[in-house]
């Protein structure tokens, strides 16, 4: 039999994304619901709506609590340097069970950033600018320090076919992976090898100008939650104490 592939059983009701009754997603605008508008001028303007962002759907389904710890425009670099202190991410009284982390794109496209390599994650010194994976290393270890058994999930960029850069959408994700090697309790929830390709006919559907429309949120929730579902399905044992996560009694 033929090993099943993550997305291949996309899940309806309940998933086993339920085990965990509390989960931040930290990210930017797609983890923000951030929808996009355009006046009559031409102008555009960007909202966050958090209730309609793909993490806020996976809570509705599943019955936990959810924390939107995104914004559109944010960067691994801005998350760790003011953001998240700026909002008392990092409080002990805000600590998840389980983390789902999709920050990079604003990372290496807008900041053009250097992605770095699986030495830069545990490094304090660096010759020249500070690379994107030890920004996004650090925040793992700051949750880490409040939340020492929580499961963290790190998200790849979708495949965008032929809008994307194509090295960099892989250097992220050799990154991301190097991130969970080194990270216990850590997984990759890799869209770009397993999800849609975001090309013309599904943009046409899923997307309100450069952002997604509700339709596209919806899906993104579903294929995250799917995915989630899958790792606790094929990894049964990793997740028995799930619920001891946060009590001391691991």
């Amino acid at each position: 039999m033929l090993k099943e592939k993550p997305l291949e059983n996309l899940v309806g009701a309940y998933s086993n994304t339920a085990i965990f009754r509390t989960i931040a997603f930290i990210g930017d605008s797609l983890s923000s619901g951030e929808f996009e508008a355009v006046d009559e001028n031409g102008e555009r303007s960007y909202h966050d709506l958090y209730d309609y962002s793909w993490g806020q759907f996976i809570a509705r389904k599943n019955g936990l609590k959810a924390y939107n710890f995104s914004r559109g425009g944010m960067t691994a670099k801005w998350y760790l340097e003011s953001f998240a202190d700026e909002n008392n991410l990092f409080d002990k009284s805000k600590a998840c069970q389980a983390y789902v982390i999709a920050l990079g794109v604003n990372d290496v496209y807008n900041l053009h950033m250097e992605i770095g390599t699986a030495e830069d994650i545990a490094a304090t010194q660096f010759d020249g600018e500070r690379p994107f994976i030890s920004y996004y290393a650090e925040i793992v270890r700051r949750y880490k320090e409040i939340s020492p058994d929580a499961k963290f999930f790190f998200v790849t960029f979708p495949n965008e076919g032929e809008r994307a850069d194509k090295n960099l959408t892989q250097g992220v994700i050799e990154a991301l992976y190097a991130l969970a090697e080194h990270f216990d309790n850590s997984y990759v929830i890799n869209l770009y090898e397993y999800g849609p390709v975001y090309d013309d006919e599904f943009r046409e559907k899923y997307f309100l100008y450069g952002h997604m429309n509700p339709m596209g949120y919806i899906l993104t929730a579903q294929l995250i939650d799917s995915y989630i579902d899958y790792i606790i399905r094929t990894n049964p044992a990793d997740f028995n104490n799930v619920g001891f996560i946060g009590t001391g009694k691991i």
